[in-house]
């Protein structure tokens, strides 16, 4: 909720009065003063609005920034409007000015219409009125006008009027010590809840505003802490603590000597305190309930006439006004001596707290100079400091006659006090304080004598330092406040320490108080760019506006965001750092592994972990803690048993997965012994599950929610016709209801509760899988645009002090909008300027600006490119693809909200021109998805989806596998491929056992004999190659082996064998009279037991050879140049070799191979994949132990890792991906007897429980559910039932 403003003003109008009517008109000439002014007849008297008498408006003596009006309206009243005119008749008048208030006419405060905007534009010509309602109004009795600009071409001219009404004040000054307890009755109070306002103003940090106790210890405290107003409550049960969970903090620099307003509001547990415009809500703490406290209330301090005080606060010392509960006027109670009153202490009706004269230093040039006083022995200086920077210039001494002066700064949040840098002599500084860039008031007193320097900060120690030149004081001297050091060789500063950003008050020389407002008016000392009687200070963190938990920090004109460890990055931590699925994921080409998603990007909710099964269309499974089959016994209706099943993620996170997915499932499996879901006689559920939505689910797996039974009541098979569920038979046997549950919104299933199982003999048993989406529906969303006057409109964007913008488009046009949305003068806007350029365009009251990103590459190239944009109050960002992002930095005080009120156009214009030719696809907004079909359905001129996805994505399919397109996406076609997987990046693998042998033939299988004469090549066709690439990869430790035999009709071959001595050697013979060409390669051993990598490419007569990614080998053929009729190719052993087959190679052939063959690529065939999966070609035939491995995956391929990846062109969080841990370190050699045989007992074990599971293997199944089977995918969640409805017998009994 946002914050309470009519509550918390306690301003009382009347009932005629709108709180509009003229303040300054009636008031006499006395009550307006100013800086300075032109003439008599220019002076501040003559500055009501539409007067023409004197010079008709007050004019100041010299139009600098300095000058000021002011107008005492004789006391507080409700302002609500101010207006402005020029000089009569003149050409001076006043372009913008700023607005300040007091109480007193001391310690003036900047009104703010926004969190940043302090101006009001002023005036275009002399006589027009310029107004302005003040929104919050303000209650004030003096005012300021503070012209900032003016008419270049005249002089500053001003006649003002205030509009507002009177204001009641009842208010009461506590001095630190008194107190105030308000008792009243209980027909009093709200019955819903209670309302406690009031106003506050005071100087200190700390002090207790009021405070409420109950029974049994309960209480709440609302009290002042270091300039935040905190609210503890407690129940009672722990000790109350500022720092505690019980506390909740609001507001800042509260210590400012100027009126706050405070609103609690307490209704049962529920709490929400509001301090000036900034509010919060929360739960308090236990049972403290509004209607268990006490009927009595204590302010500003803890009153309890005959009851213990547990815990001490420190008195508040201030004023505070309008105190009021439940409509009661408590000071009007206390002025009156009601009886339900009790005051402790001097507490006084009015507010007569002493005022001090304030400087705000405001950039880092700002300075004040001061006189030195004479002293006898030495100089004391002291003063008071509040400041956000952690470092800069606050005091030097320097003297006329060069004698060594001192120099007072701050660095790193801390006091450093040392000598002023003479020639030849190092500085040597003295540390004093910690963390004083707090933002707090801090005491300094510096005490300088001949030889010795010391300072002390907030009266804690003294830190003091010997000087070893002597330290004089002169009473010609001066001391220089802020500013900058001299460089010691002319005027220029030194550029290591810039001049102090903060807030002055109380200084001091030598015990003399300096009167601040006299160095003001010239008379004392001399100044630049300070703000004399205010403070400046804000607190830009104030409220937080570092989204997702990142820590705010500040500087005097600046906040910065924190984002690490957030799952964010960017200026104020909006920007998401993972992708939003699966799907995204691998888009960029990802394998499968556990990721970090952030469905609702920058949305509220958090990324969380799942894992990616990276099939032809992902799925994101989602773990639960209770994946193991659970035994019920024992559970009846009066004592049934509840499983809670906790995720990964919370609900939340698990629902936004949910939504965006094509599809979910879970399986669910219940077995049951006379073990019931529904009672028979009338059908109350005895067992039953919870999904999301917290309603009680009757209906079981592989059914669905408006049949309210089982899979089998569907089919028509349960094991009892006259039942819809199995377990409704109540059977003595164990039988079961199992299945996947796929009704979206009722997922995930969190809670199963079992009722039926305490009967005799009455058991049964669940166990639920994880949750599995598969799809991102956003992802793939896309719109066609045909014509420049079409687009579809959506709901206005808000987007007032953020917004972010992701989507793919594809064109090509070189021109068009992506998407406008207008407002009366505010707009943002997203178009492709040119070919070459992507512009984001935005006017937040502050003139366009824009962000440009230009490609070296034409995007109109009618392939997908990423755009995404960002605006927020500290800057404007935009991304295009993975190119360096645009930025533009916001003004620190300028205005910030984005204020739009028109659809949003997507694919055009309002003015239907400009608009953009092309796709756009996955458009999200905030965090949320555009539905662009459901809208392009009803759209002249726009179609749902997109064609088109290889031209980017095609890339991703590796190994000489094709892409293939999709109605939503693409995939990898990896037939004539080596390889597997969605990105045909798997090898495929065998190991082949001794004699085991693989024969590819190139043509359809006749059977002919091996020694048919070269003419049999005429029956199958010529296959002749002049060239050839072969790769592959192998490990053995066997010598001599047959790697690879490539035979023809015509006697010629091929033949890669590894010699007696582990060498590898290749043979081509392509010649039918000579001697095959015998090449060595790499002499080392390869016969080691390691992978190792062989590409061979032909080309002709030039064959060119890579080993184990080494320099290539070229060598040239004798013995031909065509490989003509081919006819097979071998792997392992060569069963029929032939008479035209060196020794060699027939001496390999016929030991064949043992080991590890991978990733086989002949030319465009992928001979060990068709011998692998001999369905898909009938080419290849198999004889003896030949099995799929993944002896050839190379590391981390295939492996299920854990990945932290950023999304694209976004910083990495955690160092990359990292593997999950797959085991536990080895331990030293002395343990290893002992965990041989550990491991030898436990392996006995385990056989003895194989032997008993092969015996169920029958039981065990794999159902294909018909959602994956539908959205084509070529790998089905897999489950594994125990048992088939209709298979019960004494082997499933004695599984259970």
């Amino acid at each position: 909720p946002g914050p309470v403003t009519g509550s918390v003003l306690t301003c009382v109008f009347s009932p005629t009065d709108s709180c509009d009517q003229p303040l300054a008109s009636a008031l006499p000439a006395s009550a307006f003063s100013g800086s300075s002014e032109l003439s008599s007849s220019h002076g501040p008297g003559f500055a009501r609005l539409n007067r023409r008498d004197g010079a008709g408006g007050w004019t100041p003596r010299v139009s600098n920034r300095s000058q000021w009006l002011q107008i005492d309206l004789g006391d507080r009243v409700v302002v609500t409007a101010v207006a402005t005119q020029g000089g009569y008749g003149s050409s001076s008048w006043v372009t913008s000015y700023l607005l300040m208030f007091s109480d007193s006419g001391r310690n003036w405060k900047l009104y703010r219409r926004e969190e940043s905007i302090a101006g009001f534009p002023g005036n275009t010509n002399a006589d027009s009125v310029v107004r302005h309602r003040l929104r919050p109004p303000m209650e004030a009795r003096h005012l300021r006008f503070l012209p900032s600009a003016w008419n270049p071409d005249g002089r500053i001219g001003m006649r003002v009027e205030v509009y507002g009404c009177r204001f009641r004040s009842d208010v009461m000054d506590f001095d630190g010590k008194s107190s105030l307890l308000y008792r009243f009755v209980q027909s009093t109070r709200n019955p819903m809840k209670d309302i406690i306002s009031l106003k506050f103003k005071t100087r200190q940090s700390d002090g207790l505003l009021l405070h409420r106790r109950g029974r049994n210890g309960d209480f709440f405290t609302l009290e002042l802490v270091k300039g935040r107003l905190l609210l503890i409550t407690n129940s009672g049960t722990a000790s109350p603590s500022p720092s505690g969970p019980g506390s909740v903090a609001l507001g800042s620099l509260l210590d400012d000597q100027h009126w706050h307003s405070v609103l609690l509001e307490h209704a049962r547990q529920h709490m929400t305190l509001s301090v000036d415009r900034h509010s919060r809500q929360f739960q308090a703490r236990g049972q403290l309930s509004h209607a268990d406290l006490d009927p009595e209330i204590s302010f500003g301090g803890i009153l309890a006439p005959g009851k213990s005080v547990t815990f001490q606060r420190k008195h508040f010392d201030g004023c505070l006004e309008n105190i009021n509960f439940n409509g009661e006027d408590i000071i009007d109670l206390a002025k009156k001596h009601r009886p339900q009153i009790l005051i402790r202490g001097n507490a006084s009706f009015s507010c007569s707290q002493p005022q001090s004269v304030l400087v705000t230093f405001p950039s880092a040039g700002s300075r004040l100079v001061l006189p030195g006083t004479p002293a006898q022995d030495g100089v004391s200086i002291s003063f008071q400091f509040r400041t956000w920077n952690q470092a800069g210039l606050l005091l030097s001494c320097r003297h006329p006659r060069g004698s060594t002066g001192f120099v007072l700064r701050l660095r790193d949040g801390a006091l450093r006090l040392g000598l002023s840098p003479s020639p030849g002599h190092v500085r040597s500084d003295i540390m004093a304080g910690a963390g004083l860039n707090d933002g707090q008031w801090h005491s300094v007193s510096l005490t300088a004598r001949r030889n010795q320097l010391s300072v002390v900060v907030d009266q804690v120690g003294v830190s003091a330092v010997h000087t070893a030149l002597p330290l004089e004081t002169h009473a010609d001297g001066s001391y220089h406040f802020g500013g900058c050091l001299s460089s010691g060789s002319g005027s220029e500063c030194e550029a290591s320490l810039a001049g102090f950003q903060g807030c002055l008050r109380l200084i001091s020389i030598n015990a003399q108080e300096v009167d601040l407002i006299s160095v003001q008016r010239g008379v004392l000392g001399n100044f630049s760019s300070l703000d004399i009687d205010s403070c400046g200070i804000r607190d830009r963190c104030l409220p937080n506006r570092c989204e997702h938990g990142g820590r705010c920090s500040q500087t005097w004109t600046a906040f910065h965001c924190n984002c690490s460890g957030t799952g964010y990055t960017g200026a104020t931590c909006r920007q998401p750092l993972y992708e939003q699925s699966c799907e995204a994921y691998k888009h960029r080409g990802e394998s499968l592994g556990r990721y970090y998603v952030d469905p609702d990007g920058s949305g509220p909710l958090q990324p969380f972990p799942v894992f990616c099964n990276m099939t032809d269309v992902p799925w994101t499974v989602m773990q639960h803690n209770s994946s193991a089959l659970t035994r019920v016994k024992g559970a009846d209706q009066n004592n049934p048993h509840w499983a809670v099943f906790q995720y990964e993620a919370s609900l939340e996170q698990l629902r936004a997965i949910i939504a965006g997915a094509r599809h979910c499932q879970q399986m669910l499996e219940f077995y049951c012994r006379r073990s019931r879901l529904r009672d028979p006689q009338d059908g109350t559920p005895l067992s039953w599950w919870v999904g999301s939505t917290h309603g009680t689910r009757t209906y079981w797996a592989g059914s669905m929610p408006e049949a309210q039974t089982c899979a089998c009541g569907l089919a028509g098979n349960c094991v009892d016709s006259q039942h819809l569920c199995n377990c409704d038979a109540d059977q003595d046997e164990w039988t079961n209801d199992t299945g996947v549950l796929s009704y979206k919104e009722h997922l995930p299933v969190t809670r199963i509760v079992v009722a039926d199982a305490a009967r005799p003999s009455s058991a049964a048993a669940y166990r639920l899988g994880p949750l599995l989406c598969q799809g991102d529906r956003s992802f793939w969303n896309s719109a066609s645009f045909h014509t420049e006057t079409s687009y579809l409109h959506f709901p206005t964007l808000h987007a007032e002090l953020s917004a972010d913008v992701s989507f793919f488009f594809k064109t090509r046009a070189s021109s068009g909008v992506f998407l406008e949305n207008l407002g009366i003068t505010d707009f943002i806007s997203l178009e492709l300027r040119s070919p070459r350029e992507v512009a984001f365009s935005f006017d937040v009251g502050n003139g366009p600006c824009e962000v440009t990103v230009r490609a070296p590459g034409p995007l109109n190239d009618d392939r997908w490119h990423l755009v995404r944009a960002e605006r927020n109050i500290k800057e404007a960002w935009l991304q295009v693809d993975l190119l360096p992002p645009g930025t533009h930095t916001a003004p620190e005080d300028g205005h910030m909200r984005l204020q739009l009120n028109s659809q949003l156009f997507v694919g055009g214009t309002a003015t239907r021109q400009r608009g953009f030719l092309g796709c756009i696809r996955s458009l999200q907004l905030n965090g949320k998805a555009l539905d662009l079909e459901e809208r392009a359905e009803v759209t002249p001129g726009v179609q749902p989806g997109c064609p088109g996805h290889c031209s980017t994505y095609g890339h991703l399919c590796h190994n000489g596998g094709r892409c293939q397109e999709r109605p939503r996406g693409f995939s990898c076609d990896c037939e004539l491929s080596a390889f597997s997987g969605p990105f045909c990046t798997q090898e495929v693998s065998a190991h082949f056992g001794a004699g085991s042998s693989v024969t590819y033939n190139f043509h359809e299988f006749y059977p002919l004999s091996t020694n048919s004469s070269p003419h049999a090549a005429s029956f199958h066709g010529d296959m002749t190659l002049a060239r050839e690439r072969i790769t592959f990869s192998f490990q053995t430790l066997q010598t001599p082996s047959l790697l690879l035999y490539v035979d023809s009709f015509y006697n010629k071959y091929l033949s890669v064998i590894l010699a007696k001595n582990g060498s590898l050697q290749i043979r081509y013979k392509l010649g039918l009279h000579e001697d095959p060409d015998v090449f060595n390669f790499n002499f080392k051993n390869m016969a080691d037991g390691h992978l190792h990598h062989v590409k061979i490419n032909r080309e002709e007569g030039v064959v060119f050879v890579e080993v184990d990614q080494k320099a290539l080998s070229q060598v040239s053929l004798s013995s031909g140049m065509e490989f003509s009729a081919v006819k097979s190719l071998v792997l392992g052993k060569i069963l029929e070799p032939g008479d035209h087959v060196d020794e060699d190679t027939a001496r390999a052939g016929a030991r064949g191979f043992s080991g590890c063959l991978s990733a086989l690529q002949f030319e465009r065939t992928a001979p060990l994949k068709a011998a692998l999966h001999p369905g898909r070609s009938g080419r290849a035939s198999v004889l003896g132990p030949v099995a799929s491995s993944e002896c050839g995956a190379r590391p981390g391929i295939g492996r299920v890792r854990e990945h932290k990846h950023a999304r694209a062109g976004a910083h990495l969080v955690g160092g990359g991906p990292q593997p999950l841990p797959a085991e536990a370190a080895r331990g030293g050699s002395a343990l290893i007897g002992g965990v041989v045989a550990v491991a030898i007992f436990i392996l006995l074990c385990m056989a003895a429980v194989a032997v008993h599971l092969y015996q169920q293997r029958s039981l065990c199944a794999t159902t294909e559910v018909e959602g994956p089977r539908k959205q084509g995918s070529n790998a089905a969640a897999p489950r594994c039932e125990l048992g088939r409805p209709d298979t019960v017998g004494g082997e499933q009994q004695a599984g259970l």
